[in-house]
């Protein structure tokens, strides 16, 4: 009898307990999620008051790496005699990106605005060469200044031509990884600056990435999310302004989304990723395309649709970028000072196949050359980031110009980069005869 007694306050005992479990994990199954997403809220937000997560956002602690490949032109005597251009690529030259946050300023309508510098370091141990390899890529300065002198009065073309010559400029140029990236001292820069200061907006030596050194992208104003978190992130105004000016019509000039290094929380597969490009001179915006895991975090990833670098004719909404040429080939002119300046997918992918019967040497694919973003949907911080864009440039022979040219307009891709920023736990990183001719990448 005892025995059953006691057996019976244990059994009751272990009731108990299991109706308090029962009803604990209850209450978890239906609060749990709520506190939890109050904690996503939280540190999700832009507030000084909470000094980790401010911090990080603050002085990003993920490793950037910014891959640069140049395309080495291996027969340019042949295409000043009408051959098609043939290339080989070079590289990865890659150089790790160090980015922080300056002149941070909040504001009482819940935004903040900061200036964001950038700086580059070789790694020579992640590259296949060292800056001093040498490479023939077209002449950025000879064929932008060709094109740009049809503007000109003749008088002033002839004596541009002529300028070609007496410094020996050619319409390529052979010059070391080192000097194309960061500037090579240019008698001709020196004479367009002195009498074209407008033309050429560049002062001291010329390289492809000499401004982007030490720099920033502009003045940003973004919301911190502190009334309303769907802000996050978002972007108020770029120097002042809630549009540009670069385009044709209203929906392409409008500034979008956030300045592309992290979202809004809470992401679902119907969500876009928008954000605004200084480089670009616009917004884009990305598309969800598949779940994935990265390192056994869940991610969605976010891909460039193909209308992206669509012309008008084949994508309307993009009609305000115009004037087009062929589908995946973006002119940035107009935020460019005007120079021949186009941006497309490395190797042309997704792009008018047009372009590629124009030169041998590319090979474009989805897993090499294709736009994407994994990125943490709960919390909206990236997890493995992969832009890779390849800058053209647009040539034509002019009749003033003392430069031999095909007589066709060509696009000269000029240098497809690809800014791929790691997470702390990653260890990886309408011419049909027109020439594009790769530079770099």
């Amino acid at each position: 009898t005892i025995m059953a007694i006691v057996y019976s306050k244990i059994a009751i005992g272990l009731l108990i307990a299991g109706i308090s479990t029962l009803v604990f994990g209850t209450v978890l199954v239906f609060v749990g999620p709520i506190i939890i997403d109050e904690q996503i809220v939280k540190n999700t937000q832009i507030n000084p008051q909470n000094e980790l997560s401010y911090n990080m956002w603050k002085d990003i602690p993920v490793p950037f790496f910014m891959s640069v490949y140049f395309f080495n032109v291996v027969n340019p005597k042949e295409i000043l005699l009408g051959e098609k251009p043939l290339v080989e690529q070079r590289g990865p030259y890659v150089y790790s990106e160090k980015r922080s946050k300056d002149n941070i300023t909040f504001h009482t309508n819940k935004t903040v605005s900061f200036c964001e510098y950038r700086q580059y370091f070789f790694e020579e141990s992640m590259s296949a060469g060292n800056e001093s390899d040498v490479v023939t890529i077209p002449n950025m300065l000879v064929l932008g200044a060709s094109v740009m002198l049809e503007k000109l009065p003749l008088p002033a073309r002839l004596l541009i031509s002529s300028t070609f010559t007496m410094f020996k400029e050619g319409p390529f140029v052979t010059k070391s990884v080192g000097e194309l990236m960061w500037g090579y001292d240019s008698k001709l820069v020196d004479f367009l600056t002195a009498f074209f200061p407008d033309m050429v907006p560049i002062k001291g030596k010329f390289g492809l990435f000499a401004e982007f050194n030490n720099s920033n992208t502009g003045l940003f104003t973004v919301f911190t999310g502190q009334d309303d978190i769907r802000k996050v992130h978002k972007i108020d105004s770029w120097n002042g302004l809630k549009n540009v000016n670069y385009w044709n019509s209203d929906q392409c000039n409008m500034i979008n989304g956030t300045a592309g290094q992290m979202w809004p929380p809470f992401l679902t597969t119907e969500s876009t990723l928008p954000f605004y490009s200084p480089d670009a001179c616009r917004s884009m915006e990305l598309v969800y395309e598949n779940p994935g895991m990265v390192k056994g975090i869940p991610v969605f990833r976010f891909v460039a649709p193909k209308t992206l670098f669509a012309n008008g004719s084949d994508y309307h909404p993009n009609e305000g970028f115009c004037p087009c040429r062929q589908s995946g080939l973006l002119n940035v002119s107009s935020c460019r000072h005007k120079s021949p300046v186009f941006i497309s997918h490395p190797h042309f992918y997704n792009a008018d196949p047009a372009l590629l019967a124009t030169v041998n040497g590319l090979s474009p694919n989805k897993e090499d050359h294709s736009l994407f973003i994994d990125i943490h949907p709960e919390t909206g911080i990236p997890m493995n980031v992969s832009v890779k864009l390849q800058l053209n440039l647009l040539i034509k022979e002019h009749p003033t110009s003392h430069i031999p040219q095909h007589p066709t307009a060509s696009h000269i891709p000029h240098h497809p980069t690809s800014h791929i920023p790691q997470h702390p736990t990653s260890h990886s990183p309408q011419h049909p005869t027109s020439h594009s001719i790769p530079q770099c990448c």
